[in-house]
């Protein structure tokens, strides 16, 4: 196919070998197995095993490197030499100051090399064209720095239009004027036209002339003297651009030279005539008139003019050696693959993974054949390992490497260890060669190229992809290495004339359907990531990089190679290349130590240096006819190898040269004796390594060495056949293998034999020395049949081995057969007794030996025994077998030698079993059944059970099961008939017992039931007493805090209760498990633990006293208080508990309503009696429950005393209330003194005023008060509204009753508060101090008492009012409003949204609002709330007795005192019975008898 096609057929693909992990040990065996097969192809693809992973050794971050410069379309052969061509007709029009214009035809560039051809004209022949060149060296393959004199900016720029001359160029060009040349293309010769742009000519170019004929050359007579160079000219001529007139000619030339004369002559007509029409060449200084020149010049030219012998010197100048240029940037891994990778994505329009492999392919071959497209990669190729680190990791005193890393270093695929392997040959040269023995490293990007080109010395080449895209190669087997030669030298013969060892730069392509079209055979194959690419002796191979990537790539050399080196050295003798190391010298160091040599090896090098030594006996020969007879000894090895290279053919000499004593400083080898120098032969001498003496002894030792092998191995193939008679003795056997495995003899089948009959002597030897101990030992050892231990016998004679052991196994036969003999005469004499036979069995187990008739031994003595242990296990007296017994014992009876006695005893073991299965399933059933079964049917079952010998553990389970509930009975009935009621954890355990239990009975239904009571009592008096989530349990509430009075342990102890890390208060009481059973103890502990709380809280309201107040602007106390959120509350919002006096932030806290206490009747002014707000505040810490009334407890002690069951929390109610109770009785003494009594009615008579006034224009005058200032003049309307406000009795309205006023009331009173002054009433110390000690009392009390409202408006009447608490309550419960109303408007949004779905239900605004009202108002509404739960519960039973109700009393009803709530004794000290007696139900010391 033509090169310039568009469709690229891809070659077949090459071979690709898969290993196993066993080939994949030895590379270069491997290599040397599949060589018959890939050879034929030149390359080869090896996949190793997929878990064969060698990791990424190179550092990253510090490898740094140049890459070359690669121009595709200057890379194919074909392509070069067009382009080629086209640089002489550029350079020929460069000269002559235009660019070349190429015509396009047809859309496509006019290829005038191929015009050319045609036309069979090549304008820019050389007939003289220089040969010398310089020879490849390793150096070379690195780069090639481009010459200065070579632009391949212009081949970029020729394909550029020129541009079209301007007006001005016409006008002064009377020519071109005529003619009007406005075409592309190059310029008729001689117009002298001149583009204008600058850029498109070299400075100081001129304008173009006329060319003269070639033919025309030969008549021109040439002066001695050389012309001057292009470049010289031309730098000597850009200082005049003025005409080359005759006076210019004059100014130049030298007058006092006598030739000068001479010199104004015409080149052409020889005349000196009309010299104002003579032209000065400003090359050579030759004159031409411009009518004589062909075609004639109409004037002369501006500028520099060269004459035609000088343009055509130029042109025909041979080019220079091609070679890739350096990159100018250095580049790390990552800036180099982030170029690739981005010009790969820019070129194809995709992302660099998704671009096909085949569509790479053919574009690559499209650019690298065109002429029009010049692209440009960078290729980091041939980066020396040694310097950079190579990818594989090394065993090297750098760094320290992994287990993983040690494995990979060592292995002979690391290209590092590969070369110096034992069986190749490169490990015997000392030197590291880069690029042979080295690794070198190739990092490449997409259409990055390797050219056509062979291995040095036409080594083995293995390639190892680390990472990255695949790379494609193309290759081409050694058979046909000179054709592609041929070929490619008759498509290009301009190339291989100027460079004749071309192929070996690496800098030359040719496509390959070009070779196919010639015959020559290609193949082909993409390397992958972790894949290996070998390349064989002289195949030539190329490719080309898909993408971004890293490769490896190394040098190796087998016995297989020697033969091709050393043609190969031939070959490079005939190119004159340079030697990258000495052949004669690698095959001599070989030879000198054969005995490291492997067998191969030997052979193979045995083989070279036969020829070797024949061909160096014939080239002495001829130095002696010759004449020369001096010699002397020389180490070539010593000398560097451009001081031993033959001066002729560059080969590197090491047998011997011939140098001359008058010319030191060259050589040649022998093959070259007449190329040294002119001198005499006598002045000529020999230098030699080795003398003709030496050179055959070395050949005889390589001879030894590979002849060695066919000596032992008659040796060893005498000694296996046994062909003399004699077998050897297992010594003289080991003897012949240890040779093989020190001469290191190939692993040939003899030695496998060998190996192998070795191996099974010493398993014989092995296996009778056991069998002999174990023998005399008298233990049973290794067991082998008769049959075995004759076929063992047989086994030892066949071996041509001689083994004493033989003796001792022919005795124990013997001695087996002679008990065989024994044991038949006992079987026949049947029955015979059983300890005959058990004495013939243990005499045949000590032999070692199976005997047949042994078998028949053992058969006998196994029945009796299984009848034997039948009959003691089913004995009377013998203890019961279990049915796992049983079955075992059916199970060894199948394994028994069946007989009429065993027969028998199997059916009977079989009936017993089925029966004891049959009870046993039911025993199961009882005790897995939901149903329960009575205990007089699960005795009948087990009495039933008994009479069966077998031990039934089902059965067992009924029994223990049925004792365990006689037992549970008994103490159920010993529970019911004591002293007292039964506590609800002993009945819960009783429960749980009896639950667990498989029979029926019918005591624990009646026991369920009271348990079911006790707890749904509990549970109604939890709902009373506890608060939403409480961390307090029941117990806790009703019992008193016995640690009150230290501030740090009850602050820390209620956060532990938060946490779940508390003990409860009964514990603190000092109460244990068993003292909760003993109503005695909870009463006495009840009584200590109030007299603890009360003193405890004295000394807390001492110490919360001395703190700082928060309000205060600074405090300097050390001691402050802590929030329940753990912050020190500070400024306003801050909150005083008036039990324990501690501080709290307002919003941490459950605060009390001002508005939400009742008010009088509307026409009065509430608002006035500020002693009448609900301002009362206990903190969390004091108030741990609702506080429910006292009517309410008494309701549950009334359900309480129904129950058959003690509880604790009952008999901590009882106490709770009797505490109550006996604090109600003191309290109305209090009230009823005549002292308290006047100021109630003091008070009284203010609230009358106050009602008998509801607009009074000034405060009202407390009598024990001073005067306050007076109201202000709208305090009376303020007040309007604020009855107004309070008409409906609530303190609360709903969101819809508040919407057109929202917090006016809030507003109102905060208006109202400058005006409120205080005391109202003069309270003496002496009443003030009871009346504050039953108020802290009541406080402590968990109960809601009306008495104690009274006292604490008492005393709140009788001191200021506080200003700073009623600012604080009034803000947070403006805050709280706000909450509320923006959830009321949520929950209008979402109601109205399900009324516009479709929707129907019930408003949930107002359930959503009701809980926050309740929740929000207080303990007190959270009582009323919880009290009606438990009303529905108990189904709407109310107290015995009407109960005041929760609101405080009105002041007609306390003006005279409060009368107490009970009517009955306020004594103190009343007994407990007294409580009883207003539940209307007697004091039971007896329960009465349960009838369970």
């Amino acid at each position: 196919m033509e090169p310039g096609s568009d469709d690229f057929l891809p070659p077949p693909e090459c071979p690709v070998f898969e290993p196993s992990w066993a080939e994949f040990r030895d590379p270069l065996g491997y290599i040397a197995k599949i060589r018959p097969i890939a050879e034929k192809s030149g390359i080869c693809k090896i996949r190793p095993p997929a878990d064969w992973q060698p990791p990424f050794a190179v550092e990253v971050d510090n490898f740094r490197f140049t890459p070359r410069i690669q121009r595709l379309n200057e890379l194919e052969a074909q392509t070069r030499v067009k382009l080629n061509y086209l640089d002489q007709i550029a350079k020929f029009w460069e000269i002559q100051g235009s660019s070349l214009k190429i015509p396009n035809v047809e859309r496509r560039i006019l290829d005038l090399y191929s015009l050319s051809k045609q036309c069979n004209t090549r304008p820019f022949d050389n007939e003289e064209k220089d040969k010398e060149y310089k020879p490849h060296s390793i150096p070379l393959r690195q780069s090639v720095q481009p010459s200065k004199f070579n632009s391949y900016g212009r081949r970029a720029k020729r394909l550029q239009p020129d541009p079209e001359p301007t007006e001005e160029d016409i006008e002064k060009n009377p020519e071109l004027k005529k003619l009007q040349i406005y075409g592309a293309g190059p310029k008729m010769m001689g117009l002298g036209l001149m583009a204008k742009d600058k850029t498109l000519r070299k400075k100081g170019e001129c304008p173009p002339t006329v060319v003269v004929k070639e033919e025309l050359v030969g008549d021109v007579k040439v002066e001695s003297t050389s012309p001057k160079t292009f470049l010289e000219s031309k730098e000597e001529l850009s200082h005049s651009p003025e005409p080359c007139t005759k006076m210019t000619m004059r100014l130049r030339r030298n007058h006092s030279n006598a030739q000068f004369i001479e010199s104004y002559v015409c080149r052409m007509c020889s005349r000196g005539d009309e010299d104002d029409k003579l032209l000065l060449c400003d090359g050579c200084d030759d004159n031409y008139h411009i009518f004589c020149l062909l075609p004639p010049l109409p004037e002369i030219p501006k500028g520099v003019w060269r004459c035609p012998k000088c343009v055509m010197a130029e042109c025909k100048r041979p080019p220079e050696a091609f070679g890739f240029e350096q990159a100018t940037r250095e580049y790390t891994l990552q800036s180099f693959g982030e170029m690739a990778d981005s010009f790969k994505a820019d070129y194809f329009n995709m992302p660099v993974h998704m671009v096909p492999t085949e569509l790479v392919e053919k574009e690559f071959w499209r650019l690298v054949n065109s002429i029009e497209e010049d692209v440009t990669v960078e290729y980091g190729a041939d980066i020396h390992s040694k310097e950079f680190g190579s990818g594989f990791p090394v065993s090297d005193s750098k760094r320290h490497l992994t287990p993983e890393e040690e494995e990979y270093a060592t292995s002979g695929w690391n290209l590092n260890v590969m070369p110096v392997l034992e069986q190749s040959v490169l490990c015997h040269i000392n030197a590291d060669i880069s690029g042979m023995k080295v690794p070198w490293l190739y990092v490449g990007m997409v259409f990055s190229a390797f050219c056509w080109h062979i291995e040095d010395h036409w080594s083995y080449s293995i390639n190892y992809l680390h990472w990255g895209e695949p790379k494609t190669w193309y290759g081409v087997p050694s058979l046909a290495a000179e054709h592609l030669e041929e070929v490619m030298k008759k498509l290009t013969p301009e190339l291989f004339d100027s460079q004749p060892d071309l192929l070996h730069q690496l800098v030359t392509l040719m496509n390959p359907n070009t070779l196919m079209s010639h015959g020559v055979p290609v193949v082909r194959t993409n390397q992958c990531a972790g894949e290996f690419v070998i390349t064989f002796p002289r195949a030539y191979h190329s490719g080309f990089n898909q993408g971004y990537n890293f490769a490896e790539a190394v040098n190796f050399c087998t016995a297989d190679w020697l033969p091709a080196g050393r043609q190969c050295i031939e070959h490079y003798r005939r190119l004159r290349r340079y030697c990258v190391f000495s052949h004669e010298e690698l095959i001599c160091k070989m030879a000198a130590c054969p005995e490291k040599l492997d067998l191969n090896l030997a052979a193979a090098v045995h083989k070279e240096m036969f020829i070797m030594v024949q061909e160096e006996r014939r080239l002495r020969k001829a130095l002696l006819e010759k004449g020369i007879t001096e010699a002397e000894r020389e180490a070539f090895e010593l000398l560097p190898d451009d001081e031993r290279q033959c001066i002729k053919c560059k080969t590197t000499c090491f047998l011997s040269a011939l140098a001359c004593y008058d010319c030191p400083d060259g050589l040649v080898c022998l093959s070259h004796i007449n190329d040294l120098c002119k001198c005499s032969s006598s002045r000529q001498y020999l230098r030699y390594r080795y003398t003709l003496d030496e050179l055959p002894a070395m050949l005889h030792k390589l001879k030894v060495r590979a002849e060695s092998f066919d000596t032992w191995a008659n040796k060893v193939r005498v000694a296996l056949e046994v062909e003399d008679g004699r077998k050897r003795s297992l010594e003289e056997l080991r003897a012949l293998e240890s040779e093989a495995r020190e001469r290191r003899f190939p692993n040939s089948e003899l030695l496998q034999r060998l190996k192998n009959c070795l191996s099974e002597a010493e398993a014989c030897v092995s296996r009778a020395l056991g069998l002999v101990s174990g023998q005399e030992a008298g233990v049973a050892g290794l067991q082998m049949t008769l049959a075995e231990l004759r076929a063992f016998l047989d086994q030892m004679n066949n071996l041509p081995c001689a083994m004493h052991q033989i003796g001792d196994v022919k005795g124990i036969l013997e001695q087996v057969e002679a008990y065989q003999a024994e044991a038949r005469e006992a079987l026949a004499s049947l029955p015979s007794s059983p300890g005959l036979l058990q004495s013939l069995l243990e005499r045949g187990r000590q032999l070692g030996v199976e005997v047949p008739e042994a078998q028949q031994l053992q058969r006998q003595v196994e029945q009796a025994r299984w009848l034997d242990e039948v009959k003691r296990t089913l004995a009377p007296s013998a203890r019961r077998g279990t049915l796992a017994v049983m079955r075992g014992l059916l199970v060894a009876g199948a394994s028994v030698a069946p007989s009429p006695a065993v027969d028998k005893a199997r059916a009977e073991l079989q009936e017993l079993l089925t029966i004891a299965e049959r009870w046993e399933e039911k025993a199961h059933l009882c005790l897995e059944a939901r149903q329960k079964h009575p205990p007089a049917t699960l005795e009948a079952i087990i009495r039933e059970a008994e009479n069966i010998p077998v031990h039934l553990p089902n059965i067992q389970a009924l029994k223990e099961a049925l004792a365990k509930a006689r037992a549970w009975i008994a103490d159920v009935d010993e529970i019911q008939n004591g002293d007292h009621y039964p506590c609800l954890d002993d009945l819960e355990g009783l429960v749980a017992v009896g639950r667990d239990l498989p029979v029926g009975l019918e005591e624990l239904r009646q026991l369920e039931m009271q348990v079911l009571t006790a707890h749904s009592w509990r549970e109604k008096a939890s709902k009373t007493f506890l608060k939403k989530n409480s961390c307090y349990t029941l117990l806790e509430v009703l019992c008193p805090c016995a640690d009150a009075g230290s501030d740090s342990t009850k602050r820390s102890r209620w956060m532990e209760k938060e946490l779940g890390l508390y003990k409860s208060d009964t514990e603190l009481l000092g109460l244990s498990a068993q003292d909760l059973r003993d109503p005695g103890s909870v009463i006495v502990a009840f009584k200590e633990g109030e007299q603890k709380e009360k003193e405890g809280i004295l000394q807390l309201r001492r110490t919360n006293s001395a703190k700082p107040s928060p309000l205060a602007s600074s405090t300097t106390a050390s001691a402050t208080s802590v929030c329940v959120c753990g912050q020190v509350p500070a400024g306003a919002g801050a909150l005083q508990c008036d039990l324990c006096q501690d501080w709290f932030h307002g919003r941490c806290v459950s605060v009390p309503r001002l508005l939400s206490s009742p008010r009088p009747s509307p026409t009065s002014s509430p608002l006035l009696a500020w002693w009448e707000w609900d301002t009362k505040f206990l903190c969390p810490l004091c108030m741990r429950s609702r506080r429910p009334r006292l009517e309410t407890i008494l309701a549950l002690l009334v359900a309480l005393q129904r129950l058959p069951v003690r509880l604790p929390e009952g008999e901590a109610l009882q106490c709770l209330t009797e505490r109550a109770i006996s604090w109600q009785g003191r309290a109305r003494q209090a009230l009823a003194t005549e002292d308290v009594t006047a100021l109630l009615g003091r008070l009284a008579e203010l609230r009358q005023r106050l009602q008998a006034e509801p607009r009074p224009e000034e405060p009202p005058t407390y009598p024990s008060a001073p005067a306050s200032d007076p109201l202000s003049e709208g305090s009376g309307k303020d007040m309007l509204k604020a009855q107004g406000l309070l008409e409906n009795g609530d303190g609360v309205t709903s969101p819809e009753k508040v919407a057109p006023e929202e917090g006016s009331d809030l507003e109102l009173l905060s208006s109202l508060l400058p005006q409120l002054t205080g005391p109202a009433l003069e309270l003496p110390e002496t009443t003030r101090a009871p009346l504050e000690e039953l108020m802290m009392e009541g406080d402590l009390l968990e109960v809601t008492l009306d008495e104690n409202h009274s006292i604490w408006q008492l005393l709140q009447a009788g001191q200021p009012p506080d200003l700073e608490r009623i600012r604080t309550l009034l803000e947070l419960e403006k805050a709280e409003r706000h909450g509320s109303r923006a959830r009321g408007r949520a929950l209008e949004r979402r109601r109205r949204r399900k009324v516009d779905r479709g929707g129907e239900g019930d408003d949930p605004s107002r359930e959503e609002l009701e809980p926050k009202r309740v929740r929000s108002s207080g303990p007190e509404a959270e009582e009323a709330q919880e009290e009606e739960e438990l009303e529905e519960e108990t189904g709407g039973e109310a107290p015995p007795a009407p109960l005041p109700t929760t609101d405080s009393p009105s002041p007609q009803e306390n003006q005279n005192g409060l009368e107490p709530a009970l009517g009955a004794s306020s004594d103190p000290s009343a007994p407990f019975s007294t409580l009883t007696s207003r539940l209307h139900l007697p004091c039971p010391q007896q329960p009465p008898q349960q009838q369970l």
